[in-house]
């Protein structure tokens, strides 16, 4: 059976006295019956592991430098991660591909250094709204996967994936659970081919998951659990979605 798992993205989002309140909610409405984290700016990473410590709620980052030390100003590497207890990280999220011109190469690149230091890669794929309308999601989404699957090899098993259709981040659009769940299958089968063990991993959705759209989504056969955004950062909002996919 595979696991459920609710991931919130902070993004740049957050301050001390929100964070410990927001924190604070989520750990008192436990337990959800799956697997919840919560990936956060890396200035708060200290203390949201100190506000978590002793709970089954993990935490992580949202980008992690490829490179495992050096002359790389303003990088956070994978090995300063894991001392702060990260569980997870973030790649190839479409804010960078598009803000910073992350290519497929370096998203990979970025999941190996993680998976080499024992935190799981989350790995962000999606297509454009220009790219949706030209029929090309299929295409986009098992490109941008492929690369990481040739770069982790035997261990691309070892990731979670995740479902971000970029027109649908941010937008109060939603894909339909039908289009989501159709993009899944195609990651699923592309996932199972290359590792044998599709069937056991993780896949999430994200793109505008509120409580009220959760349940429909997450009901899907390959939709495991959401990357949830703007809704990650009302607590009452995210243990809803959090209830609703368990």
């Amino acid at each position: 059976m595979r696991r459920k798992l609710v991931v919130g993205n902070w993004k740049m989002h957050g301050n001390r006295a929100a964070n410990a309140e927001l924190l604070s909610a989520i750990r008192a409405a436990r337990p959800f019956g799956l697997g919840v984290a919560v990936c956060v700016p890396f200035v708060f990473l200290g203390e949201t592991a100190a506000a978590l410590a002793g709970s089954d709620i993990h935490w992580g980052a949202q980008d992690v430098s490829a490179h495992e030390q050096g002359a790389y100003t303003g990088e956070i590497s994978a090995s300063m991660l894991a001392e702060c207890g990260s569980r997870y990280v973030l790649v190839g999220h479409s804010e960078r591909r598009a803000c910073h011109a992350e290519s497929d190469a370096l998203v990979a690149s970025k999941a190996q250094a993680a998976l080499l230091r024992g935190i799981t890669p989350i790995v962000c794929v999606g297509e454009t709204l220009a790219e949706r309308e030209a029929g090309q999601t299929e295409a986009v989404v098992k490109r941008q996967l492929s690369a990481v699957i040739h770069t982790l090899a035997h261990c691309a098993a070892e990731m979670v994936v995740a479902y971000e259709p970029v027109w649908a981040i941010g937008t109060g659009k939603t894909a339909s659970a039908e289009q989501a769940q159709s993009v899944h299958a195609v990651l699923r089968a592309q996932l199972h081919a290359a590792t044998g063990r599709g069937d056991a991993m993780t896949i999430l959705y994200g793109g505008s998951v509120k409580p009220d759209n959760a349940a429909a989504l997450f009901s899907q056969t390959d939709i495991d659990g959401g990357l949830i955004g703007g809704a990650a950062l009302k607590a009452s909002d995210f243990i809803a979605i959090c209830r609703a996919t368990a």
